[in-house]
């Protein structure tokens, strides 16, 4: 072990001191937390978005690649990419806390830090409750239990109106493209596609069971979606598509029929349900 290193692990060591509470996160690991935590590491950008809803974005030391919710949060320096981030890197910020999600190489990045005294708090949200779930438990970790009440509240009265706003409208048939060679979509467990239902239509590929499905251009033909839904300013446009083969037939681009949308979408976190009042009025103005 380098001597900076150590430096950093006895400092860590000095930090788990503090007083604490045991919590089990959303992948039912035991961790003992600070009762205060204040300088806070967020592995992912959707605990970015969601710490700062919750009132703690000054606590936030550090915040990954990515990060794009809310524009504050880019003030913040970044520990690097989302999967297998350097340890090191984190240690250097002094965290008491780091925030993460159940994504591919987080538990290993938990442990790896919890092995040198640094709690690691990991969420695991799936669709619109899953992120209300999450709201609760970041609120939890942050020992700021009555803001993510509140914070949830709000954001069910919100999601509700978008859903008795959407009721008794005829639904649109959209295709989300997330890429497009190959063709990624979205399936029927990705939660962009609850967020579309709620909205007031319906994925094309809602029936295809992996969340982020590869499909063939004779599949996207066949399925003739209405419309497209893109992420505005994102790497997909109505251009390039026409430009590859096949898609300049699908009535939505022979009809101009694109929903722009803000990338708050992709994030399970409070930012999706601006995204989700956002398309809803464009589906149904």
């Amino acid at each position: 072990m380098s001597r900076a290193l150590l430096l950093l692990v006895l400092l860590a060591a000095a930090v788990a001191a503090q007083a604490s509470r045991v919590l089990t996160d959303e992948t039912g690991r035991t961790v003992t937390v600070p009762d205060h935590p204040h300088r806070v590491v967020c592995l992912v950008p959707s605990i970015t978005d969601t710490v700062f809803a919750l009132g703690s974005g000054d606590d936030v030391v550090a915040v990954s690649d990515y990060t794009t919710h809310p524009p504050e949060a880019l003030k913040k320096p970044s520990i690097g990419g989302l999967v297998k981030p350097s340890i090191e890197t984190i240690l250097s910020f002094h965290p008491d806390l780091v925030l993460g999600m159940s994504i591919p190489g987080a538990t290993e990045t938990a442990a790896q830090l919890q092995n040198v005294g640094v709690p690691v708090y990991l969420v695991d949200p799936h669709g619109l409750s899953g992120i209300l779930r999450s709201v609760d438990s970041v609120g939890e970790a942050l020992n700021r239990v009555p803001q993510a009440a509140a914070l949830n509240a709000s954001l069910t009265r919100r999601i509700e109106a978008v859903r008795t706003h959407a009721a008794g409208k005829p639904a649109l048939r959209v295709l989300v493209p997330v890429w497009y060679d190959p063709i990624l979509t979205i399936g029927k467990h990705a939660f962009i596609s609850e967020i579309i239902e709620t909205a007031g239509a319906k994925s094309v590929t809602d029936d295809l069971l992996p969340d982020w499905p590869e499909v063939s251009m004779e599949t996207v033909i066949t399925r003739a979606p209405d419309a497209l839904v893109l992420i505005r300013g994102g790497k997909i446009s109505v251009d390039m598509l026409q430009k590859r083969p096949g898609w300049s037939s699908l009535p939505a681009i022979q009809t101009g029929k694109v929903y722009y949308v803000d990338s708050g979408i992709q994030e399970p976190s409070p930012v999706a349900i601006d995204a989700l009042e956002e398309i809803a009025r464009e589906f149904h103005p």
